[in-house]
Protein backbone atom coordinates (compact mmCIF):
# COMPACT_ATOMS: atom_id res chain seq x y z
CA UNK A 1 0.00 0.00 0.00
CA UNK A 2 1.29 3.44 -0.96
CA UNK A 3 2.02 5.75 2.02
CA UNK A 4 1.98 9.53 1.84
CA UNK A 5 3.30 11.74 4.63
CA UNK A 6 1.15 14.77 5.43
CA UNK A 7 2.85 17.75 7.09
CA UNK A 8 0.93 20.08 9.36
CA UNK A 9 1.26 22.28 12.39
CA UNK A 10 0.82 20.45 15.67
CA UNK A 11 -2.04 22.38 17.26
CA UNK A 12 -5.36 20.67 17.94
CA UNK A 13 -7.02 22.76 15.27
CA UNK A 14 -4.33 22.08 12.66
CA UNK A 15 -4.54 18.35 13.36
CA UNK A 16 -8.34 18.42 13.17
CA UNK A 17 -8.10 20.18 9.79
CA UNK A 18 -5.50 17.73 8.55
CA UNK A 19 -7.68 14.79 9.54
CA UNK A 20 -10.58 16.33 7.61
CA UNK A 21 -8.39 16.36 4.50
CA UNK A 22 -7.07 12.85 5.10
CA UNK A 23 -10.58 11.46 5.63
CA UNK A 24 -11.65 13.02 2.32
CA UNK A 25 -8.60 11.59 0.54
CA UNK A 26 -9.26 8.12 1.96
CA UNK A 27 -12.70 8.18 0.37
CA UNK A 28 -11.26 8.89 -3.08
CA UNK A 29 -8.14 6.75 -2.60
CA UNK A 30 -8.82 3.93 -0.11
CA UNK A 31 -5.68 2.15 -1.34
CA UNK A 32 -3.40 4.91 0.02
CA UNK A 33 -2.14 5.16 3.59
CA UNK A 34 -1.55 8.58 5.16
CA UNK A 35 0.84 9.45 8.00
CA UNK A 36 0.88 12.82 9.81
CA UNK A 37 4.12 14.71 10.42
CA UNK A 38 3.82 17.53 12.95
CA UNK A 39 5.84 20.68 12.32
CA UNK A 40 6.47 23.58 14.73
CA UNK A 41 6.39 26.91 12.91
CA UNK A 42 7.82 30.32 13.79
CA UNK A 43 4.35 31.54 14.72
CA UNK A 44 3.88 28.58 17.06
CA UNK A 45 7.13 29.30 18.88
CA UNK A 46 6.68 33.05 19.40
CA UNK A 47 3.35 33.07 21.21
CA UNK A 48 4.27 35.97 23.51
CA UNK A 49 4.73 38.39 20.61
CA UNK A 50 1.86 40.10 18.79
CA UNK A 51 1.58 38.80 15.22
CA UNK A 52 2.13 42.24 13.71
CA UNK A 53 5.46 42.48 15.56
CA UNK A 54 6.87 39.39 13.85
CA UNK A 55 9.10 40.06 10.86
CA UNK A 56 8.86 38.31 7.51
CA UNK A 57 6.07 36.24 5.99
CA UNK A 58 4.54 32.79 6.36
CA UNK A 59 4.79 32.58 10.14
CA UNK A 60 2.50 29.53 10.19
CA UNK A 61 3.43 27.97 6.85
CA UNK A 62 7.10 28.35 5.98
CA UNK A 63 8.50 25.52 8.09
CA UNK A 64 5.76 23.18 6.85
CA UNK A 65 6.63 24.09 3.26
CA UNK A 66 10.33 23.53 3.93
CA UNK A 67 9.56 19.99 5.09
CA UNK A 68 7.63 19.42 1.86
CA UNK A 69 10.44 20.79 -0.31
CA UNK A 70 13.02 18.69 1.56
CA UNK A 71 11.08 15.52 0.79
CA UNK A 72 10.25 14.92 4.45
CA UNK A 73 6.55 15.04 3.53
CA UNK A 74 4.48 14.53 0.38
CA UNK A 75 1.50 16.72 1.20
CA UNK A 76 0.99 19.77 3.42
CA UNK A 77 -2.31 21.03 4.82
CA UNK A 78 -2.69 24.73 5.64
CA UNK A 79 -5.35 27.14 6.73
CA UNK A 80 -5.44 28.96 3.41
CA UNK A 81 -5.77 32.36 5.08
CA UNK A 82 -2.33 31.86 6.69
CA UNK A 83 -0.55 31.46 3.36
CA UNK A 84 1.29 34.39 1.75
CA UNK A 85 0.01 35.29 -1.71
CA UNK A 86 3.49 34.80 -3.17
CA UNK A 87 3.77 31.23 -4.48
CA UNK A 88 6.90 29.37 -3.30
CA UNK A 89 8.95 27.91 -6.13
CA UNK A 90 8.57 24.17 -6.46
CA UNK A 91 5.21 23.92 -4.69
CA UNK A 92 1.63 24.01 -5.88
CA UNK A 93 -1.86 24.07 -4.38
CA UNK A 94 -3.21 20.75 -5.64
CA UNK A 95 -6.59 21.16 -3.97
CA UNK A 96 -8.78 23.49 -1.97
CA UNK A 97 -11.31 21.61 0.12
CA UNK A 98 -14.91 22.76 0.37
CA UNK A 99 -15.24 25.82 2.59
CA UNK A 100 -17.74 25.95 5.40
CA UNK A 101 -18.29 28.84 7.82
CA UNK A 102 -16.07 31.61 6.39
CA UNK A 103 -17.35 34.13 8.95
CA UNK A 104 -15.98 35.39 12.25
CA UNK A 105 -17.86 34.73 15.45
CA UNK A 106 -18.15 36.27 18.90
CA UNK A 107 -17.64 34.32 22.12
CA UNK A 108 -18.80 36.25 25.18
CA UNK A 109 -19.07 35.55 28.91
CA UNK A 110 -22.43 37.32 28.87
CA UNK A 111 -25.43 36.56 26.68
CA UNK A 112 -25.37 38.53 23.43
CA UNK A 113 -27.16 37.88 20.19
CA UNK A 114 -25.47 40.64 18.23
CA UNK A 115 -22.78 43.28 18.59
CA UNK A 116 -25.47 45.78 19.59
CA UNK A 117 -26.15 43.73 22.73
CA UNK A 118 -22.53 43.72 23.94
CA UNK A 119 -22.17 45.89 27.10
CA UNK A 120 -20.56 49.30 26.67
CA UNK A 121 -16.80 49.28 27.20
CA UNK A 122 -16.50 45.50 27.03
CA UNK A 123 -12.95 44.18 26.67
CA UNK A 124 -12.55 42.17 23.45
CA UNK A 125 -9.54 39.96 22.69
CA UNK A 126 -8.17 39.57 19.17
CA UNK A 127 -4.79 39.44 17.45
CA UNK A 128 -6.13 40.78 14.15
CA UNK A 129 -5.93 44.39 12.93
CA UNK A 130 -8.72 43.47 10.50
CA UNK A 131 -11.06 42.58 13.37
CA UNK A 132 -9.95 45.53 15.50
CA UNK A 133 -10.67 48.01 12.71
CA UNK A 134 -14.14 46.62 12.11
CA UNK A 135 -15.00 46.52 15.80
CA UNK A 136 -13.86 50.12 16.20
CA UNK A 137 -15.83 51.15 13.13
CA UNK A 138 -19.01 49.47 14.39
CA UNK A 139 -18.66 50.03 18.14
CA UNK A 140 -16.05 52.64 19.03
CA UNK A 141 -16.77 52.26 22.75
CA UNK A 142 -15.48 48.68 22.91
CA UNK A 143 -11.94 48.02 24.11
CA UNK A 144 -9.69 45.68 22.15
CA UNK A 145 -6.65 43.91 23.53
CA UNK A 146 -4.02 41.73 21.89
CA UNK A 147 -4.35 38.01 22.51
CA UNK A 148 -2.24 35.09 21.26
CA UNK A 149 -2.34 31.35 21.78
CA UNK A 150 -4.48 28.50 20.53
CA UNK A 151 -8.26 28.43 20.54
CA UNK A 152 -8.49 26.81 23.96
CA UNK A 153 -6.16 29.42 25.48
CA UNK A 154 -8.25 32.25 24.09
CA UNK A 155 -11.51 30.72 25.29
CA UNK A 156 -10.06 30.26 28.77
CA UNK A 157 -9.44 34.00 29.07
CA UNK A 158 -13.16 34.59 28.54
CA UNK A 159 -14.18 31.83 30.92
CA UNK A 160 -11.86 33.19 33.64
CA UNK A 161 -13.12 36.75 33.23
CA UNK A 162 -9.81 38.18 31.99
CA UNK A 163 -11.71 39.21 28.86
CA UNK A 164 -15.37 39.88 28.22
CA UNK A 165 -15.21 38.26 24.80
CA UNK A 166 -13.00 37.08 21.96
CA UNK A 167 -13.50 37.09 18.20
CA UNK A 168 -12.53 33.89 16.41
CA UNK A 169 -13.00 32.22 13.05
CA UNK A 170 -16.16 30.15 13.23
CA UNK A 171 -14.63 27.39 11.10
CA UNK A 172 -12.03 26.66 13.77
CA UNK A 173 -14.59 26.27 16.54
CA UNK A 174 -16.78 24.09 14.34
CA UNK A 175 -13.84 21.81 13.46
CA UNK A 176 -12.92 21.46 17.13
CA UNK A 177 -16.49 20.59 18.12
CA UNK A 178 -16.82 23.82 20.11
CA UNK A 179 -19.71 25.47 18.26
CA UNK A 180 -21.77 25.59 21.45
CA UNK A 181 -19.57 28.36 22.89
CA UNK A 182 -20.46 30.78 20.06
CA UNK A 183 -22.59 33.70 21.21
CA UNK A 184 -23.30 34.83 17.64
CA UNK A 185 -21.75 34.77 14.19
CA UNK A 186 -21.15 37.86 12.09
CA UNK A 187 -22.64 38.26 8.64
CA UNK A 188 -19.54 38.02 6.39
CA UNK A 189 -20.97 40.74 4.16
CA UNK A 190 -21.04 43.14 7.12
CA UNK A 191 -18.01 41.98 9.16
CA UNK A 192 -15.68 40.95 6.38
CA UNK A 193 -13.44 37.91 6.94
CA UNK A 194 -9.81 37.43 6.00
CA UNK A 195 -9.27 36.28 2.40
CA UNK A 196 -9.71 32.48 2.16
CA UNK A 197 -10.85 32.23 5.79
CA UNK A 198 -12.37 28.82 6.47
CA UNK A 199 -10.72 27.16 3.45
CA UNK A 200 -8.04 24.47 3.64
CA UNK A 201 -5.22 24.39 1.09
CA UNK A 202 -3.67 21.05 0.14
CA UNK A 203 -0.12 21.68 -1.05
CA UNK A 204 2.23 19.35 -2.93
CA UNK A 205 5.52 19.49 -4.80
CA UNK A 206 5.12 20.61 -8.39
CA UNK A 207 7.32 17.76 -9.66
CA UNK A 208 5.24 15.01 -8.00
CA UNK A 209 2.43 14.33 -10.50
CA UNK A 210 1.19 11.18 -8.79
CA UNK A 211 0.65 12.91 -5.45
CA UNK A 212 -0.83 15.93 -7.25
CA UNK A 213 -3.35 13.64 -8.89
CA UNK A 214 -4.32 12.05 -5.58
CA UNK A 215 -4.61 15.38 -3.77
CA UNK A 216 -6.55 17.06 -6.57
CA UNK A 217 -9.32 14.47 -6.23
CA UNK A 218 -10.78 16.48 -3.32
CA UNK A 219 -10.56 19.90 -4.96
CA UNK A 220 -13.83 21.84 -4.62
CA UNK A 221 -14.03 24.09 -7.67
CA UNK A 222 -16.57 26.63 -6.32
CA UNK A 223 -14.50 27.15 -3.17
CA UNK A 224 -11.32 27.49 -5.19
CA UNK A 225 -12.99 30.10 -7.40
CA UNK A 226 -14.09 32.35 -4.54
CA UNK A 227 -10.95 32.09 -2.42
CA UNK A 228 -8.75 32.66 -5.47
CA UNK A 229 -10.68 35.86 -6.13
CA UNK A 230 -10.29 36.92 -2.49
CA UNK A 231 -6.56 36.27 -2.51
CA UNK A 232 -6.17 38.06 -5.85
CA UNK A 233 -7.60 41.21 -4.29
CA UNK A 234 -5.20 40.84 -1.38
CA UNK A 235 -2.20 40.33 -3.67
CA UNK A 236 -3.12 43.40 -5.73
CA UNK A 237 -3.27 45.61 -2.65
CA UNK A 238 0.17 44.56 -1.28
CA UNK A 239 -1.02 45.29 2.25
CA UNK A 240 1.67 43.57 4.31
CA UNK A 241 0.96 40.70 6.64
CA UNK A 242 -1.36 42.23 9.20
CA UNK A 243 -2.98 45.31 7.68
CA UNK A 244 -6.71 45.89 8.28
CA UNK A 245 -7.91 44.30 5.04
CA UNK A 246 -10.87 41.99 4.53
CA UNK A 247 -12.18 40.30 1.39
CA UNK A 248 -15.17 38.01 0.93
CA UNK A 249 -16.53 36.47 -2.25
CA UNK A 250 -19.75 34.56 -2.73
CA UNK A 251 -21.24 32.69 -5.69
CA UNK A 252 -24.91 33.21 -6.48
CA UNK A 253 -25.96 31.19 -9.49
CA UNK A 254 -23.73 32.19 -12.39
CA UNK A 255 -22.51 35.36 -10.67
CA UNK A 256 -19.84 36.10 -8.11
CA UNK A 257 -20.02 38.97 -5.64
CA UNK A 258 -16.82 40.32 -4.06
CA UNK A 259 -16.79 42.75 -1.15
CA UNK A 260 -13.65 44.19 0.40
CA UNK A 261 -12.45 46.86 2.78
CA UNK A 262 -9.24 48.61 3.75
CA UNK A 263 -9.05 50.68 6.92
CA UNK A 264 -6.80 52.36 9.39
CA UNK A 265 -6.44 50.48 12.67
CA UNK A 266 -8.96 52.68 14.47
CA UNK A 267 -11.63 52.18 11.82
CA UNK A 268 -11.88 55.94 11.24
CA UNK A 269 -10.86 55.83 7.57
CA UNK A 270 -12.87 52.89 6.26
CA UNK A 271 -12.80 52.20 2.52
CA UNK A 272 -15.40 49.69 1.35
CA UNK A 273 -16.26 48.43 -2.13
CA UNK A 274 -18.43 45.70 -3.68
CA UNK A 275 -18.60 44.32 -7.23
CA UNK A 276 -20.75 41.68 -8.89
CA UNK A 277 -20.41 39.96 -12.23
CA UNK A 278 -20.17 36.59 -14.01
CA UNK A 279 -18.19 33.78 -12.38
CA UNK A 280 -16.13 33.58 -15.56
CA UNK A 281 -14.84 37.09 -14.89
CA UNK A 282 -13.83 36.54 -11.26
CA UNK A 283 -10.21 37.60 -11.86
CA UNK A 284 -11.24 40.77 -13.68
CA UNK A 285 -13.70 41.60 -10.90
CA UNK A 286 -11.02 41.04 -8.26
CA UNK A 287 -8.69 43.38 -10.14
CA UNK A 288 -11.47 45.95 -10.48
CA UNK A 289 -12.31 46.07 -6.79
CA UNK A 290 -8.63 46.35 -5.91
CA UNK A 291 -8.22 49.21 -8.40
CA UNK A 292 -11.27 50.99 -6.98
CA UNK A 293 -9.89 50.71 -3.44
CA UNK A 294 -6.53 52.06 -4.59
CA UNK A 295 -8.26 55.01 -6.27
CA UNK A 296 -10.13 55.62 -3.01
CA UNK A 297 -6.78 55.94 -1.21
CA UNK A 298 -6.03 52.38 -0.06
CA UNK A 299 -2.39 52.43 -1.18
CA UNK A 300 -1.60 55.59 0.81
CA UNK A 301 -3.51 54.26 3.81
CA UNK A 302 -1.64 50.94 3.79
CA UNK A 303 1.72 52.63 3.27
CA UNK A 304 1.15 54.69 6.41
CA UNK A 305 0.52 51.49 8.38
CA UNK A 306 3.83 49.87 7.46
CA UNK A 307 6.59 49.92 10.13
CA UNK A 308 9.00 52.78 9.62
Amino acid sequence: MKTLVVATRGSRLALAQTNIVIDALKKTHPDVNFEIKRITTKGDKQTKVALWQLSGFGFFTRQVEEALLAGEADIAVHSFKDMPTEKPEGLTIAAVSERFFPQDCFVSNKAAGSLDEVPEGAKIGTSSFRRIAQIKQLRGDLQTTTIRGNVQTRLSKVQSGQLDAVILARAGLERLGLAEVISFSFDPLEFIPAPAQGALAVQTRSDDPDTNRIASSINHAPTRLVVSAERRVLAALHPGCHAPVGVFAKITGSDIMITAFVSDIEGKVFLHRKVTGPNSESELLADRIADELVKDGAARLLENLKPK
